[in-house]
């Protein structure tokens, strides 16, 4: 559904107005007032792939939103290897824990693909929150999402084995980003092997030995980034 919302008191359009997320944005719950306040400097910025949105240890400038693509959250360590902790799809929003807490980003963020993504500066969206109690209601939300999330992932990681994870991670991928070629889904995985093996918790060498014993039950067919899978009961998105 689109939308194109002017307030009564301001007759400023709602920045998310016209957005597929308009109704579960954390910006939609706002004090009409405030409308002006969060449309002033929001703006959306077009992301290439392996572009980055915020280095961690950067300064928060604001809240984000995806919008378009996909966002990788990672963090690099001091040896020089980094973790990849989170994908974050359309609809989601990143960079709120730093806000919230007044500090510096503890992830990098990187387009995986060319994305899109909303921007409110930290000016702004901290007026706007201090005037619309349901605004920090939904960002509060948002957190305790992600920790419920972190939560599954953790109970996912001790009672589900290696191999059930990576199926359910390609099955969760394929979905998002496969297409329908005559009798089976192909799709082009976004991510690195060593981005996928971080995702469900093991070594790269592990990973590989896990792709070679799915590739040999005969489901998923692997060929570098490519995985296919039958077209027949697969939902894609």
């Amino acid at each position: 559904m689109i939308h194109d919302r002017p307030t009564a008191a301001s007759q400023t359009p709602h920045p998310c107005g016209q957005c597929q997320f308009y109704e579960g944005s954390v910006w939609t719950p706002i004090e009409p007032g405030s409308v002006s306040v969060l449309a002033g400097r929001f703006h959306r910025r077009e992301l290439e792939a392996d572009q980055v949105l915020f280095e961690q240890g950067d300064a928060n400038q604001g809240v984000f939103c995806v919008s378009r693509g996909l966002i990788a959250l990672r963090t690099h360590h001091a040896d020089g290897t980094s973790t990849l902790l989170k994908l974050a799809y359309p609809g989601e929003v990143i960079g709120f824990r730093s806000f919230l807490d007044n500090g510096n980003h503890k992830t990098e963020a990187r387009a995986l693909i060319p994305s899109r993504v909303c921007t409110v500066a930290r000016r702004d969206a901290e007026r706007v929150v201090r005037a619309s109690p349901g605004v920090l209601a939904r960002l509060a939300a948002r957190c305790v999402d992600e920790i419920d999330r972190n939560q599954a992932r953790i109970i996912a990681t001790a009672t589900t084995s290696n191999k059930e994870r990576l199926a359910d991670t390609l099955m969760e991928l394929i979905e998002r980003h496969g297409e329908v070629d005559g009798e089976v889904i192909r799709a082009r995985l976004p991510l690195s092997r060593k981005d996928l093996a971080d995702l469900i918790g093991v070594p790269p060498e592990t990973l590989s030995r896990l792709i070679g014993r799915l590739g040999k039950e005969g489901f998923f067919a692997f060929s570098g980034r490519e995985v296919r899978i039958p077209a027949e009961g697969v939902r894609t998105a």
